[in-house]
């Protein structure tokens, strides 16, 4: 048994990571609406097969959620990229990506919906329904939260720069589970009022949170491809970027 692990951690350091993760595009609907996200699988899987969930920035499914997805199963995990927008509605722009993030900002049953699918798929290719955290990026960060506010059955939750308002005529029911949220400490687009009314949601509601601030950092500051001027409102903060991907791997260790 010794000769057999001692073989295995050889491999993994030896062979190049892209061999023990391959990204599958997987097919799966919303009514009429056909949908394609991305399912990596670990050639090594963790003793209780836990899931990462990703749910992508504005932009649709990008390298970044895929990169974030690969990473994660070379460390074991199951990981699935979900699409909220559908095939044939991925944003071409700035403009098209505000509009149609905002559409399910406002119809927010119809993200919970799609979150909500993603789930079944990551369980679906192998995923331990019980060992499961959905984690996201700017919108999808919004999307993350929105998983803890609807009680999915999954034990974490992680947002980075992801928007925390919630509407004050919404319910406000217990949260299950652990929540973990990465801000950028300039973030402008996030007010003090919405932090404020985010934090004390996470109290009236039981949940067991965190909020991490990064010094100098503004919205976006995981997105290598935001630029670094500060002033515009989102850029990549290569330290941030590195100290809050440490925190996620923390955060997972902990609660799967």
């Amino acid at each position: 048994m010794k000769a057999k692990t001692t073989l295995l951690l050889l491999a993994l350091v030896l062979v190049p990571k892209v061999i023990y993760s391959q990204l599958k595009a997987v097919d799966y609907i919303d009514g009429n609406q056909k949908l394609s996200g991305f399912v990596s699988k670990p050639a090594i899987e963790l003793k209780n097969k836990p899931g990462v969930l990703i749910l992508p920035a504005w932009m649709g499914i990008d390298e970044h959620a895929k990169e974030s997805a690969t990473e994660l199963s070379n460390l074991g995990y199951t990981t699935f990229v979900a699409d909220i927008y559908g095939v044939g509605n991925k944003p071409t722009n700035f403009q098209e990506a505000g509009q149609k993030a905002g559409f399910f900002k406002k119809n927010i049953k119809d993200y919970q919906t799609r979150i909500q699918l993603a789930l079944d798929q990551l369980i679906k290719q192998g995923a331990n329904p019980e060992e499961i955290v959905v984690m996201g990026y700017c919108f999808g960060g919004t999307g993350a939260i929105e998983a803890a506010r609807t009680a999915m059955k999954v034990k974490g939750i992680v947002s980075f720069h992801g928007g925390l308002a919630r509407e004050e005529s919404r319910k406000i029911d217990p949260i299950q589970a652990r929540v973990l949220v990465l801000h950028g400490a300039d973030d402008p687009y996030e007010s003090e009022a919405e932090i404020k009314a985010f934090q004390s949601e996470m109290r009236t509601s039981k949940a067991d949170w965190q909020m991490v601030y990064y010094a100098n950092a503004v919205h976006s500051f995981t997105d290598k491809n935001a630029g670094n001027d500060n002033s515009k409102g989102a850029a990549y903060n290569e330290k941030a970027d590195k100290r809050s991907w440490k925190e996620l791997l923390g955060f997972l260790k902990e609660v799967l």
